[in-house]
């Protein structure tokens, strides 16, 4: 190899020892230092109670630090999943108290005792790195960790690691964290993205990787999701929903009868309304789903049985409408609206000024059409 090649390769070879940048905001940093400080804090004062603990069991080994920082700063990671704590930490244990009384060199019983739970673990699909540490105390823990035997593997093994667990657990729950990350099973495989990949895809090309990657499927998919939509933002900002949406908005109140809500409906080919209070705020939207077959067919048969019973009221819209709207600022950028159309199975989407008032509403029909807009704005640009 020529020394101009040389120099490249090692300048690539010494810039991959630099750290890369952290991105994990300040708060979860926060989130994630409190976490295992509650977490070990949690598991050693439960440990305090256990017969014998301090004296013949150890309070706290110290594969549980390494633990606590999977569990409470990337819980994300398949390395960080219930099973592969609880699963790799008894692995690791009982591998290591086997080869402690198999091996009388400790050196050569630690080598094997990590080995062997490396292999273990990856068999059991429960890797976890600080099992590698519970493995070698098994061996080299001193006379007191020796004299617990298998028992070593239950207590502490066993206990601090589910205990650290349960401390996980109640603390992402609380923090407003999913924890566990486990692969949600979804009810339909979702149709391919603009780029053409599947959750099927990323799988594969997950398995044909020669070495273990430290991320979920779940989350690859959601970065690349994501970064369709920051793309989809960089490419469509000239354009914002005030540009596209559809103004003056048809309206109801929550007050209005199904009749007359169907009548509007009808009479300007409407699909949805949005229901408003006095100031115009948004308090829900009624789709003509909603009120098919809450009428017959012929409205003024309706409108005259009611009317003519005089005590009834007909029906209002704020008893079938939908209270939880979606809505977006006339400000956003239009490529906001693409995720809500796209996998939120939204057809409607109030428009909000400034002031959360009602300006206009948007449908899909609208975002196509400034798509083209946008579309013939580019090449005029250039």
């Amino acid at each position: 190899m020529s020394s101009s090649s040389l120099h490249p390769a090692l300048r690539r070879w010494l810039h991959s020892f630099i750290p890369a940048p952290v991105t994990v905001r300040w708060s979860e940093r926060v989130r994630s230092a409190v976490g295992a400080l509650a977490g070990i804090l949690f598991t050693g004062t439960m440990m305090k109670m256990v017969p014998g603990a301090s004296t013949l069991i150890p309070l706290l080994v110290a594969p549980m630090g390494a633990s606590a920082v999977l569990l409470f700063a990337v819980p994300a990671s398949p390395l960080a999943q219930p099973w592969s704590i609880i699963g790799g930490n008894l692995v690791a244990a009982t591998v290591g108290v086997t080869f402690a009384l198999l091996v009388n060199d400790p050196v050569i019983a630690s080598a094997l005792a990590i080995s062997a739970a490396i292999a273990g673990m990856f068999a059991l699909r429960c890797v976890h790195p600080p099992s590698g540490a519970v493995a070698l105390t098994a061996v080299i823990g001193g006379p007191a960790v020796h004299a617990l035997g298998y028992r070593f593997v239950l207590e502490p093994i066993l206990i601090q690691s589910a205990l650290l667990l349960v401390g996980a657990l109640v603390y992402h729950a609380a923090t407003g964290h999913r924890y566990p990350h486990a692969q949600r099973l979804p009810a339909a495989e979702r149709p391919p993205t603009a780029a053409g990949f599947t959750r099927a895809d990323i799988v594969a090309a997950l398995r044909r990787q020669s070495e273990l990657l430290d991320i979920d499927p779940e989350d690859i998919e959601a970065v690349l999701r994501e970064m369709q939509l920051q793309a989809y933002t960089r490419t469509f900002q000239a354009l914002t929903c005030a540009d596209i949406m559809t103004a003056p908005v048809v309206t109801v109140s929550a007050g209005t009868s199904i009749p007359r809500a169907l009548q509007l409906l009808r009479q300007h080919g409407f699909k949805a309304l949005p229901v408003v209070d006095e100031g115009r705020r948004v308090v829900g939207i009624v789709t003509r789903v909603d009120l098919l077959g809450l009428a017959p067919a012929d409205l003024r048969q309706t409108l005259r049985r009611w009317f003519s019973i005089g005590a009834l009221t007909p029906p209002r819209v704020a008893d079938h409408m939908k209270t939880r709207v979606q809505t977006i600022a006339a400000s956003a950028p239009m490529s906001d609206l693409v995720p809500m159309f796209a996998s939120a199975g939204h057809h409607h989407i109030p428009v909000l000024d400034a002031d959360g008032r009602l300006a206009g509403i948007v449908t899909e029909s609208d975002l196509v059409g400034g798509l083209y807009r946008q579309a013939n704005i580019e090449p005029q640009a250039a």
